[in-house]
């Protein structure tokens, strides 16, 4: 599957089911909100810039690389999306295009992501125990149009899940109705087997109002059996202007 060369590569971006629990990824979620129709869970957008990588650093990458994802723009549902790579020094910047657009989401990948590190101060949020299936699994990427088999071949878990695991804490402990990925700072430290009970450790550490609406950003550390397979800095717009207060 890989022969280190890093390529561009297309596919017409969409949500997988279980992201209409966000109403924002839903036509009439997103009308509400003020966009045209539902815009593309950020995590997919994420799975999508994965695979320019995967193809070119394999399984490697997987259990020790990390990446930087910003997402600049919505996408919005049946958007066709270029994934295009550029070498930045040892890095690779894959950006998301469409057709008449600039930049709608960008990652910066790195080979090594370093040790785990410590979760940092702030408002801890109840530990989580999920499952890796299903929505979770190996097959994250094939259902959202990603082709993709590495991940099902060897029984592991695809990158995009450590992201849907931070979403599911954002959703579950800190939004308030519509809300919004924003950015995702994510480290690999091990594969994990597709079926194991992930350990999620949440904490956030900052809250801030924007134009936008209510931020937050969370770390979130991700165990298998005791040993950290992934941590993340994740951000999102948690409450978008209008929603209710907090409790």
């Amino acid at each position: 599957m890989t022969d280190g060369r890093i390529e561009a590569w297309s596919v017409v971006a969409r949500n997988n089911p279980e992201h209409a629990r966000n109403p924002i990824h839903t036509d009439a979620g997103a009308q509400a909100a003020g966009f045209a129709r539902a815009l593309v869970a950020g995590v997919t957008t994420y799975a999508y810039l994965t695979h320019p990588i995967v193809v070119g650093w394999g399984v490697e990458w997987l259990a020790n690389g990390g990446a930087d994802v910003r997402f600049i723009a919505p996408v919005s549902q049946d958007s066709l999306l270029r994934l295009v790579p550029t070498d930045d020094g040892d890095d690779v910047v894959v950006e998301a295009l469409a057709d008449g657009t600039d930049a709608l989401a960008s990652l910066r990948a790195v080979r090594s992501a370093g040790p785990p590190p410590a979760l940092r101060p702030g408002e801890a949020l109840p530990m989580r125990d999920v499952r890796l299936d299903g929505e979770y699994g190996s097959d994250y990427g094939i259902r959202a149009g990603d082709d993709l088999d590495v991940y099902s071949r060897l029984g592991v878990v695809h990158p995009a899940v450590w992201a849907a695991l931070a979403n599911y804490v954002v959703h579950r402990d800190v939004a308030r109705g519509s809300w919004i990925h924003t950015r995702s700072i994510v480290r690999h430290h091990a594969t994990a087997p597709a079926g194991a009970v992930a350990t999620l450790t949440s904490v956030v550490v900052e809250r801030f109002d924007s134009r936008a609406g209510e931020r937050a950003v969370l770390d979130v550390r991700i165990e298998v059996e005791g040993l950290a397979v992934a941590t993340l800095e994740h951000h999102a717009i948690v409450a978008l202007p209008g929603a209710p207060p907090r409790s």
